[in-house]
């Protein structure tokens, strides 16, 4: 699928951090922004990775500049921060994507290491980016956070207790950050999607059943596209259109959640 109705100069002047940006969504998500002429800083842990995609989003004249990140660092998010802005200098956007967390398994086998894994990955790093990013979003006027959550929280999934649990987290803090940082016309919302990301690639292959299940229940019928699904609603989220919407979930998965906010 193509956007055709996207515009080149749609983002053209925004300056961008995507977290998790080197592969999946945050690799969708950059691409999509970048396309429509903003700045991306792509924070990510995986030096290969990151460098392959910031060259290949940095063809056609594009600006994606790799950082290279483990955001569990109590550190990492200002320095994050600092560099978008002494890169681009200014930060309008700010896309906290990475997480990570152990396989899906019975609540009672998850462990306080798992536990820890996800939360600081996820809602803490998320937290203290935030936190670091909000003066320089509220300097532009006219900031937004896209924070990313997951129907494995909004629906309750067994199997992800830790992971569902630091996705709500998100969610939570997320709705307190858009009704304090209002005033300062600093908009911040939370996405869940459902996508052809990595992850979901390997869902497929070693829980086939389960997969084609999930997918059963997405009224499109389809699994959703990294760029052109997930990217183009981050983009409009990031732009200067959808200046009044804030606080709010959005499910991006064809239909699958409409009945679970």
């Amino acid at each position: 699928m193509t956007n055709s109705y996207a515009s080149p100069s749609a983002l053209e002047g925004k300056a961008c951090i995507v977290t998790g940006a080197a592969q999946g969504i945050g690799r969708g998500i950059a691409q999509a922004l970048t396309e429509r002429g903003a700045a991306v800083l792509l924070v990510d842990h995986n030096p290969d990775t990151l460098a392959a995609t910031a060259a290949a989003l940095s063809a056609d004249g594009r600006r994606a500049e790799p950082l290279l990140s483990d955001i569990r660092g109590p550190a990492e998010p200002d320095r994050i921060a600092a560099t978008a802005v002494e890169r681009f200098g200014r930060l309008d956007v700010l896309v906290n994507n990475a997480i990570a967390t152990r396989p899906a398994g019975p609540f009672t086998e998850h462990t306080d290491a798992d536990y820890d894994l996800v939360f600081d990955t996820g809602p803490r790093a998320t937290f203290r980016l935030m936190r670091a990013a909000f003066p320089h979003l509220a300097a532009s006027g006219a900031g937004s956070v896209i924070n990313l959550g997951s129907s494995a929280g909004t629906e309750g999934q067994a199997g992800w207790a830790t992971y569902a649990a630091a996705k709500e987290a998100i969610r939570g803090f997320s709705k307190v950050a858009a009704t304090e940082w209002g005033a300062a016309q600093v908009r911040v919302n939370v996405i869940c999607p459902f996508a052809n990301s990595e992850g979901a690639q390997l869902w497929e292959r070693f829980d086939p059943d389960g997969f084609n299940a999930a997918l059963a229940k997405v009224p499109l019928g389809r699994i959703g596209d990294t760029r052109t699904d997930i990217g183009a609603l981050v983009a409009f989220l990031a732009g200067d259109e959808s200046t009044y919407i804030t606080g709010q979930t959005i499910m991006i998965d064809g239909g699958w959640g409409m009945h679970r906010i």
